[in-house]
């Protein structure tokens, strides 16, 4: 790791907004101190930098849209934050909420300017503030941290962002190495402050390089815009009905899906007619299709029918069993968070981490006004005595509650499997869409039959007595539309997330018509009756 970011404030602007497009909002800073040797270290540092602070703030067109910058200068004594750099910066933060700006911090600062003691130290508290209005003023914050990023930068509004990016190998921690050494007796350890490492703990929503970064909040920015400018006919042929009448009364049943029982008005309504998929498949025949390795996952899934899509790390890293991303899926922006199949050689199980980003991620897009999407596709949450002291069920209790407690719309698709409490978390929704051959279970068909018969010979004949496939939890009200496949989604990949992804877009589409009062009230509703429809159509022993 290096002493500082390699581009100076103004470059890395330079990178980022359209040319000749910044202008600047910075006023002149007057004296900061009495102290002989304190003032000649400023002007050394304003005649090296040709800069009067630490931080350079302004406004410039990013891909044509207006954003405003507060961007460090480390060379001006580290990046460090004084009173004036303080007050410039919350200055700033105040003009972008004003004037309804999305705002983008590229912090690189040792801290606290040390030469101004617990003044400046309390300044932290003034930038948060600032920072925190614009954020509840429904506006984006975006933070990039640059190397270093440490202190009472890195513990305050450093990492506030809604979007937390950061540049390869920097170090950002809360103390540096050489204080630590000094107070603790000990080197930490090289790679604990990397942005690598944090990004691996879900701490760090992407690792992104300076070239990369204009694209990247551009992608962003896109999904954060307001939903008013979504024009309502990009998906009305496709409209997915929806399970509450007085939410899409007219809306037809898109060509692709077939249509799940009323669960709300109408229960015993019947599924309309798909003659693609008129025979309902074998429950086990599905069991296996969904451990195909060739099956689309989440992330197939998104690269092929996102129309804008910025991936973000999850814990475990890319390898890992969680995928996050905010997209535009069919012109409606989300945030997805969604379980990533395992390979034939890669086992991911879903952990608790997994389960608190999850959580994290929810209340993102509730704080963002997006609406979330969660895609299952799980043989289930990691089993292990470390899940167990991590608090793995404790974990999805929480989960449910997250989301079934959320002020914005949730869809949930189930992709593939389905399996026990793994699953279970990411279900609660105002809508679920299944694909064909998904199937959801409190155990993976052996484990039932393990506990049934006390062995696994019957896997098969438990799966299918159950009622765990696609077509039986929409014929009971918990899937509100099975999106068929032709015959397997891995032999018909394009085709298949090319379905999905349209009736998706059409929920979404639905569910942003819906009044929050009118939406909240019928999720209630929803999920209240679902464990009685399961029993009241019980067709056969439980696990």
């Amino acid at each position: 790791m290096g002493t500082g970011s390699s581009l100076t404030a103004r470059q890395l602007i330079g990178l980022l907004v359209d040319q000749g497009s910044f202008r600047s909002w910075d006023e002149p800073v007057g004296a900061q101190s009495a102290d002989a040797d304190y003032l000649a270290a400023l002007a050394r540092a304003r005649e090296r930098t040709g800069v009067d602070e630490a931080v350079i703030t302004g406004v410039g067109l990013l891909a044509g849209r207006p954003v405003a910058l507060v961007a460090s200068e480390f060379g001006f004594l580290g990046g460090s934050i004084g009173v004036a750099t303080a007050e410039r910066i919350t200055r700033a933060v105040e003009r972008a909420t004003a004037e309804r700006l999305p705002l983008v911090a590229l912090p690189v600062s040792g801290g606290t300017r040390m030469q101004e003691g617990s003044a400046a130290f309390l300044c932290m508290l003034r930038i948060t503030a600032a920072v925190q209005a614009h954020r509840a003023a429904g506006l984006p914050y975006l933070s990039y941290l640059r190397n270093p990023t440490m202190g009472g930068v890195f513990a305050s509004w450093g990492t506030l962002g809604q979007l937390v990016f950061a540049e390869p190998r920097a170090r950002l921690g809360f103390l540096g190495p050489r204080v630590y050494q000094e107070l603790r007796g000990v080197e930490l350890p090289a790679d604990v402050q990397l942005a690598e490492t944090l990004a691996g703990r879900g701490l760090v929503d992407a690792v992104v390089a300076p070239e990369d970064l204009r694209e990247v909040l551009r992608r962003s920015l896109a999904v954060l815009a307001p939903a008013a400018s979504v024009p309502d006919s990009v998906t009305a042929p496709e409209a997915v009905p929806a399970p509450d009448t007085a939410t899409a009364p007219d809306a037809a049943p898109a060509p692709d899906t077939v249509t799940a029982p009323d669960t709300v008005t109408a229960p015993d309504a019947a599924p309309a007619p798909d003659t693609a998929t008129a025979r309902e498949p074998d429950a086990w025949d599905s069991v296996r299709r969904t451990r195909r390795p060739d099956r689309p996952g989440a992330r197939e899934l998104l690269r092929r029918t996102a129309d804008e899509l910025v991936l973000l790390d999850a814990p475990g890293g890319r390898g890992g069993a969680l995928v996050r991303a905010l997209a535009v899926l069919h012109g409606r922006p989300a945030l997805i968070v969604g379980q990533q199949r395992q390979g034939p050689d890669h086992e991911r199980p879903f952990t608790a981490a997994d389960l608190r980003a999850v959580r994290r991620s929810a209340r993102l897009a509730e704080q963002l006004g997006l609406p979330l999407v969660t895609v299952v596709d799980t043989a289930g949450a990691e089993l292990s005595a470390a899940a167990e002291l991590d608090g793995i069920a404790v974990e999805i209790a929480h989960c449910l509650t997250t989301l079934l407690a959320l002020r914005t719309p949730v869809l949930a698709v189930l992709l593939g499997q389905g399996s026990g409490g793994g699953a279970l978390a990411l279900l609660p929704a105002d809508r679920v869409l299944a694909a064909g051959h998904a199937w959801l279970a409190p155990l993976p068909p052996e484990g039932a039959s393990a506990i049934v018969h006390r062995d696994g010979a019957h896997a098969a004949d438990l799966a299918r007595s159950q009622g765990i496939g696609a077509a039986d939890l929409a014929a009971v009200g918990l899937v509100d539309a099975v999106v068929p496949e032709r015959p397997d989604a891995a032999d018909e990949p394009a085709a298949f997330c090319d379905r999905l992804g349209r009736a998706v877009g059409a929920a979404l589409t639905a569910l942003a018509g819906v009044p929050e009062a009118e939406r909240l009230t019928a999720r209630a509703r929803r999920h209240r009756r679902l464990g009685d429809l399961l029993v009241d159509t019980a067709r056969g022993g439980s696990a």
